[in-house]
Order: C-alpha cells, then structure tokens, then sequence
C-alpha cells in the first residue's frame, strides 16, 4: 500500500488515529466557535469569524444554536470514551471494528451537518442528516452495551484474582462499563422523546433559564435531566478508564466496583424519575452521587499509593521521607494529572454543587438571578472541562508523550486547568465576599486568570496536535509504528478466528 493509504488505515482504523481525530475536530470547533463569545466578542473578533465564514447568525435563535453545539461536542467525546473502551476491555476484533466505524461515521455527520443546520443557514436536509449520525451513534451504544455484556462465560474471571469480581467470577469491571453503557443508553432516550415534541408543544431553552421559574412541564424536567446525568455518565465513564489505566486491582478495587455500579444505577433512576417525582428525584441522586464518588476515592487512594511506589521502586529507596514521596507522586504529571482532577472537582464542582443545595433558599435565591445563573452555568462547564482534561491526559500518554515534553504538557495542563477553574468558581461566589459596588476588582483579576489559563491549556493543547500532524506527516513517524501494531493485531485476531474454526493461516 502506499503512504496514504497506510495514513487513511491509521486514522480509521486505529484507536490512537480515530482519537487524535476526533480531539483535532474538537479543538477546531472549540477554537472557532470560542471567538464567538467572552472577550473576542468585546475585542470584534466575532464579527470577523461570522463574515468569513458566512455564519447566518439570529438573536433569536441563539439557544438552538448553542444546543446544537452542545451536542456535536459531547457525541465526539462520547466517541472518544468509546474508542478507549472497545481498546482497552476485552471483546471480538470485529465487534471493536464494527463499533468504532459506526461510531466515527455517526458523529462526523453530526458534528458537520449538524453545525451546518445551526450556522449556515437552516437546510433541513442537514437536521435530517444529523439526527442519521445521532441514530449511527444510538446503535454504536446498542453493540458496545451487547460487546460488553458481562454475562459471557468468555469473561468470567474463574481463577483467583485480583480484580473484583462475584463468587461465581463474574467480571465486575466489566460489569461497571455495562451498566454505565446501558444508562447511557436510556438516557439518551430520555432527551430524545423530549426533542421529538419540538415544536409541537416544546420549545427551545436553556436549562439555566428556567433556575426561577417554580412550576416546570414534564418535557422542560426531561431535558434537565437528560443533561445532567448524560455528564455524569460520561464522567463514570472516565472514571473507569482511568482505572484500566492505572490497572486499578487489590482490596479497593473489590469495594469500588460495587459502589460505581450501584451508584450509576441509582443516580440514572433519580434523574429518570425526575418527570414524575421531582423532590424525591433529587434525593435519589444524592445518594447514587455518594457511591460513585467513594469509588473515584478509592480509585485515587489506589492510584496515589501506585505512582509513589513505582517510583520509589525505579530510584531504589526502600524508606522515603515526605518530601521523597510527594517528588514520587508528582514525578509523572499525565499519571498524577488525572486523579489530581478527580480531587480537584470536589472543591470546583461537587463541594459547590452541594453547598449550593443546602444555601439555596437561605443564600442563593436572595442573590439576583443572574448570579445564581452564573453559578450554575459554571458548575457544569467546569465539570466537562475537567473530563476533558483527563482526556487530553490519557491520550497524551497513549501517543507515547516521554521527557520534557511530556513534563510541560501536563505541568500546563493542570496548571493552566485549574487555575482557570479555581478562578472561575470564585467568581461565581463573588457576592459571598463583594457587594456589587465593590466586586469589580475581583471581576477583572478572576477573568485574566480565567483567560490565562483557558489560553494555556489551548496553546499547549495545539502544540500537541501540530507535533501529531507532523509526525504523521513523516514517512518514518511513529505513526508508521502504531500502525505496524494494528496490522500485527489484525493478523493476530485472524489467527485466532481460524483456530476457533480449526483452519490453518
């Protein structure tokens, strides 16, 4: 085959290229839609961007638009998580192969057709074909649920072993990744019967807009809910990853694996019982929260006492000091980086996510609603940047990011993250501590630091693609090694069909 035809095999075919793909889209979106808003709009880039690009863009229609957005981002990012799923958890070559085209066909047409219909001008042949890439994506789920069925004797672990598993050896990491792909399932349900209704008895809104309002209809509750668990979902999802990273195992991972799947059952009936049982919906979810939130624990004590003592190990001290032991902790920032986010997002996202239940009556609801607004608009935006910055790490490292750059990548990363976040959560509580006369200063210094760590985390993050591009640019790339391993997997799992059926290779 020639270069380009072993280039397309790349990045369809293996899961470093159909990641390092679908982050490249994002990142083009983020970089383009980002001038559209915050401080490229006051400077007039915006204007620019949307003469350039010939955008048709209406106030009115301002709220489809950014759902549409919204939407195209978190189906490549579910793409992502699936592609690591179908590399990392055990199943037939053709059941990764068949899940990934499908799921690569479905949210490039989404994401392509789905801004054109939102930007571009309203052709409803475009919606037509978006909703076409949702489906491909809706049946990508139905066989990764049915390749991860958990059931299989194939997957039993029948020996003694250290990963949980039930008396009868039933896999419950596998079983994990099951349930969180079976909720993800229902879920994405759940907002589609409401996106069936649109326009006849359903309009276009934004969950934060109607933070006010008492009495919200069954279809508004729906895509409330729909929001917030196919997040939540998403961050189950890398959460378990991560845990195959890190090769979680030992006593903690027999305890996390129950607690993730009991947890991720819980939290998906609460948010699906929302419609009907609102009060009660929310208690259901607190405690659905609890259990997934004891396992990511487990997952960081286990991983943290891991990367200090592989360190340790490598430098050959047998009895390390404090200071030791914190250098063996942070040694590996794309190790470290990710269960660092995970005890990051208690102090940005789920500590302010309950201080905000319990205040709300006393404190927020006294606030002008604006504020209270920005709060909430905060807390899930920076929840999905997080995971999108665990992201960036797992595939930093799977591209095989080594020495100093490696170093800088993920130093910039956690830095420039959570310097952001840090700044961005005192700013949604700036009426605790300024009154509205007074707040300007903590305004202006929250936003730069804001701006300076987005910023960051957008030139290191086109550092990365831009030596990717490169790389697979060169004839002798690493790229060309990856995909040396794809062809010897291939082989490999044909070895294994024809032994199945007694043929020889």
């Amino acid at each position: 085959m020639n270069g380009w035809t072993h280039r397309k095999e790349y990045i369809f075919r293996s899961t470093k290229g159909l990641v390092a793909l679908a982050i490249a889209l994002i990142a083009l979106i983020t970089a383009v839609w980002g001038t559209l808003s915050g401080p490229m709009a006051e400077w007039g880039v915006r204007d620019i961007t949307i003469r350039l690009l010939g955008m048709d863009i209406q106030p009115a229609q301002r709220e489809g638009r950014i759902i549409m957005l919204y939407h195209v981002i978190a189906m490549a990012v579910v793409a992502i998580e699936t592609y690591m799923i179908t590399s990392t958890v055990k199943m037939r070559k053709e059941e990764q192969a068949n899940i990934n085209a499908l799921m690569t066909i479905g949210y490039i047409l989404a994401m392509f057709f789905g801004l054109g219909f939102a930007y571009f001008g309203h052709n409803y042949a475009f919606h037509g074909l978006f909703i076409v890439g949702q489906s491909l994506i809706f049946y990508a789920g139905c066989l990764l649920a049915k390749a991860l069925w958990p059931w299989d004797k194939s997957t039993y672990l029948v020996n003694e072993s250290p990963y949980a598993k039930t008396s009868k050896g039933l896999d419950l990491e596998r079983a994990a990744f099951f349930t969180m792909a079976v909720a993800t399932l229902g879920s994405a349900i759940f907002g589609a019967v409401t996106g069936s209704f649109w326009g006849n008895g359903h309009q276009t809104f934004l969950a934060e807009d109607l933070i006010r309002i008492p009495h919200k209809t069954p279809l508004q509750l729906s895509i409330i809910g729909h929001l917030h668990i196919m997040l939540t979902l998403v961050a189950v999802a890398i959460t378990l990853l991560v845990g195959r990273w890190l090769d979680f195992k030992g006593v903690w991972h027999k305890i996390a694996m129950p607690l993730m799947i009991f947890g991720t059952i819980t939290i998906t009936l609460g948010v699906w019982t929302v419609v009907p049982y609102e009060n009660l919906a929310h208690t259901i979810i607190y405690v659905g929260a609890v259990f997934t939130m004891l396992s990511a624990l487990m997952l960081v004590i286990f991983g943290w006492k891991k990367l200090i003592s592989d360190r340790l190990a490598v430098q050959g001290i047998t009895k390390a000091n404090v200071f030791q032991g914190i250098a063996a902790l942070i040694h590996d920032p794309l190790k470290f980086g990710p269960l660092w986010q995970m005890v990051f997002m208690n102090f940005t996202v789920s500590g302010v996510g309950i201080y905000m239940a319990i205040k709300l009556d006393k404190l927020f609801r006294i606030w002008p609603g604006r504020e209270e607004r920005i709060t909430l608009t905060g807390h899930w935006h920076i929840l999905a940047a997080l995971i999108a910055t665990i992201i960036l790490m797992y595939y930093a490292d799977m591209c095989g990011l080594k020495g100093k750059a490696r170093q800088w990548f993920g130093w910039i990363l956690i830095i420039g993250s959570d310097i952001a976040f840090a700044s961005m959560t005192i700013f949604s509580f700036k009426r605790s501590f300024f009154s509205e006369y007074d707040q300007q200063p903590l305004v202006d210094l929250t936003m730069l630091l804001a701006d300076f760590g987005l910023g960051a985390i957008m030139v290191i993050l086109a550092m990365l693609l831009l030596w990717r591009i490169y790389d697979f640019m060169n004839e002798k790339g690493a790229w060309t090694q990856e995909n040396s391993e794809l062809d010897l997997n291939r082989i490999e799992a044909k070895k294994d069909d024809h032994a199945k059926t007694g043929e020889v290779v």
